[in-house]
């Protein structure tokens, strides 16, 4: 079966304030959310409770400075799903993250796959990652990858339906295979990930993974993840 890679919000705790106040508990000061008035066409006024402006300077100094401990207060889990590939890429960033992983010593349900759109041509000259751009028997390897993960697939069903340990029956299965993991994240951590994998020469696999968690955490604390990847970045 093939399919795709998903990340999902499970939780997270703190907000912009709570990396403020983490910041001020040094100097005994403590701060607050600052409360707007918003009109609504002619109805009647909605509010909303924002970050004062010196708390927002508070943060980009913090980031400017490379004071990351109020940053590692707020915490975020997710639940992704990805090819074993890009997991493994992914588990390099390790600082501030914890992670526990679907493992096949215990499932043996059916595997899911990952299969790209499109195949991409290795990179002229010395440079020994990366890609560059649609390779031109793109289609006939989408295939060939097809047939032969197919095959993979048999052959472990097959083995485990013969009573072949499943912690041995996986060695047969690609790294194309989907595994799926929840990850716990301080702040500090998400967008220090982010940012690496964000840039433009991070493998496209990888830096889907890091576009899906940016859009969950951008919008959640939104004045920390923009001092934070203006400086990582």
């Amino acid at each position: 079966m093939i399919a795709e890679i998903s990340v999902q919000l499970v939780d997270h705790m703190g907000s912009d304030l709570s990396v403020a106040n983490a910041a001020r508990v040094s100097m005994a000061k403590e701060s607050a959310w600052v409360v707007e008035f918003n009109p609504v066409g002619s109805g009647p006024l909605t509010t909303r409770s924002v970050l004062s402006a010196a708390d927002t300077k508070l943060l980009n100094y913090l980031a400017k400075h490379k004071h990351f401990t109020p940053f590692t207060h707020p915490q975020i889990s997710f639940r992704i799903k990805a090819p074993i590939f890009v997991a493994r890429q992914w588990f390099k960033h390790m600082v501030g993250i914890t992670r526990n992983e679907t493992s096949r010593r215990y499932v043996d349900d059916a595997p899911e796959f990952f299969l790209p759109e499109f195949w991409r041509s290795r990179p002229d000259g010395s440079i020994k990652q990366g890609s560059a751009g649609v390779h031109p028997d793109s289609p006939a390897w989408h295939d060939s990858v097809a047939e032969f993960t197919k095959i993979a697939n048999d052959l472990y069903t097959l083995m485990v339906a013969d009573g072949v340990a499943p912690e041995q029956a996986r060695m047969v299965l690609p790294q194309s295979m989907m595994t799926e993991w929840i990850e716990t994240a301080s702040l500090a951590a998400v967008c220090r990930a982010c940012a690496l994998r964000l840039d433009p020469h991070a493998q496209a696999e990888t830096r889907e993974v890091a576009e899906r968690v940016a859009e969950i955490v951008a919008p959640l604390f939104p004045v920390s993840w923009s001092a934070l990847m203006g400086v990582e970045s």
